[in-house]
């Protein structure tokens, strides 16, 4: 194992502690996801080496082949990027959850798909997107509060939390109130009983923001860069 991704996975475990303590959190509340896209397994394999077995993946086909390779070293694998329709299928074989449930019509497929592939239903979360940008998937804040009213109807999907894409911004500051407006969302939705584990989950905050995530409520932070270095 290369020294750097282990001292690089310290560090970013000291900072989501850090950070969390701060706010008045126990770090145990925090759940560090890796994300590995683009990454080699030999890279996948050094982070598992230094302790961490959650990582994320953006494509269905990258993840798939990555989850082979690594083979009998049991990880947890999060799907963090767009779901296509034709792609389901693949999806729910290979991840232990989906954070990018966006549409009815993806709940609905995914379900289906999940009660032919699975004995236990398939963890999920919402992708709500915050700012309207186009390039970002999610859905409405609007229109998220009836997709989470129907995937509560499906019985072969457990509603763990939502998750955010923010604007990247330089100044973090300024992606603050999309991380704090998230949570207030997932309030709102645990006092109706939204989530299957009671609390709800909050996925958000990447490389140069989780700390900031962290002091706003996450419980799930999704980190690239700090880990495995920059790419290329």
């Amino acid at each position: 194992m290369t020294n750097e991704i282990a001292i690089r996975v310290a560090a970013v475990r000291e900072r989501i502690a850090s950070a969390a303590l701060a706010a008045g959190r126990d770090p145990k509340e925090i759940k560090l996801i890796a994300v590995s896209k683009t990454h080699t397994v030999s890279a996948v394999r050094e982070v598992v080496e230094a302790g961490l077995r959650v990582f994320g993946e953006n494509k269905v086909q990258e993840g798939e082949n990555k989850i082979a390779e690594m083979g009998m070293l049991r990880c947890e694998w999060h799907l963090i990027g767009h779901l296509q329709k034709n792609k389901v299928r693949k999806a729910v074989r290979s991840f232990d959850v989906i954070q990018t449930i966006d549409s009815l019509d993806l709940a609905q497929r995914v379900d289906r798909i999940a009660g032919e592939e699975r004995q236990a239903p398939l963890p999920v979360l919402v992708q709500i997107d915050l700012a309207g940008e186009e390039t970002k998937s999610g859905i409405p804040e609007s229109e998220a509060e009836e997709l989470i009213y129907e995937i509560n109807k499906c019985r072969n999907l457990r509603l763990d939390g939502v998750m955010t894409i923010p604007p990247f911004l330089e100044d973090v500051e300024m992606v603050r109130p999309y991380f704090r407006r998230l949570r207030e969302i997932r309030d709102d939705l645990k006092t109706k009983g939204a989530f299957s584990g009671g609390i709800g989950d909050l996925s958000m905050g990447m490389s140069h923001d989780f700390e900031t995530a962290v002091e706003e409520g996450a419980t799930m932070v999704r980190v690239g860069t700090a880990i495995f270095g920059r790419r290329g």
